[in-house]
């Protein structure tokens, strides 16, 4: 790693939506060049943590901080506001849907955000487009409309949407779990050659094999908790709770 301090780090989250709590003291931290992989049951809180550390959602308890800095905390002030719209754009999502603008092309897609977020000029923000495209192995569909491409398409465009923003951290949530194998395969790839670039990624995900493979640390969650958290695969070797041993059964076969 190339810092000992959190890159981003949720400190305490609890997160509740009415009476129901989705999150409970959840504290988690990624550091600079790691892959951090989620794993878990549906509806263990997963999905949540990322759109807390994404600043789409606030945390009923709890903070998220950025380089040591905190950008979301219940009922935020000036400063906490000031200092996650100085960094929102430096922390990229890629969502299960790939949430692409169905009336722009791939292109457009693409610059829409380095141009309107970051004032970045129009011919600048289109050569890097341009370059994330031939990296994601689109550049023929620059002029396309997401209605055209396959759903393994979308995504790898949603992927490079999301690095044209020069961000500091990726977070991926259930980025394959919409696409058939085949196509699931095509995004993967993508995600493992971000990974040996040393791109900072959250990975919720149901690919094991991923987890196992490429990520630094994988994060067992179940019923809005961190249960157990282990480097590399020593969470699939030897999972150290009930709980994650019960999980990982359904996978044995695979």
């Amino acid at each position: 790693m190339s810092s000992t301090s959190p890159l981003i780090l949720a400190d305490g989250i609890t997160k509740r939506f009415g009476p129901n709590q989705v999150l409970t003291r959840v504290s988690l931290e990624v550091l600079e060049r790691d892959v951090v992989c989620v794993v878990g049951p549906s509806g263990s809180g997963k999905t949540t943590l990322l759109r807390c550390l994404a600043l789409l959602e606030e945390p009923s308890e709890g903070r998220v901080v950025m380089e040591g800095v905190p950008i979301s905390t219940p009922s935020p002030d000036k400063q906490v506001k000031a200092a996650a719209r100085d960094v929102r754009s430096e922390i990229g999502m890629v969502f299960q849907h790939f949430n692409l603008w169905p009336h722009m092309s791939v292109l457009q897609n693409l610059i829409e955000a380095p141009i309107r977020v970051k004032k970045m000029p129009r011919d600048k923000a289109v050569a890097i487009a341009e370059s994330l495209l031939k990296k994601v192995d689109l550049f023929e569909k620059r002029d396309a409309y997401p209605a055209r491409l396959s759903g393994g398409q979308q995504q790898r465009v949603a992927i490079a949407r999301a690095l044209a923003m020069s961000p500091k951290v990726l977070l991926f949530d259930e980025a394959t779990s919409a696409l058939d194998p085949e196509l699931r395969r095509e995004v993967l790839a993508v995600m493992r050659q971000l990974a040996r670039e040393g791109m900072t990624m959250l990975v919720v995900t149901h690919e094991m094999g991923f987890a196992r493979h490429v990520g630094t640390r994988t994060v067992f969650m179940d019923r809005g908790e961190i249960v157990e958290a282990a480097p590399g695969s020593a969470f699939f070797d030897a999972p150290q709770t009930e709980r994650a041993q019960r999980f990982l059964q359904q996978f044995a076969d695979e």
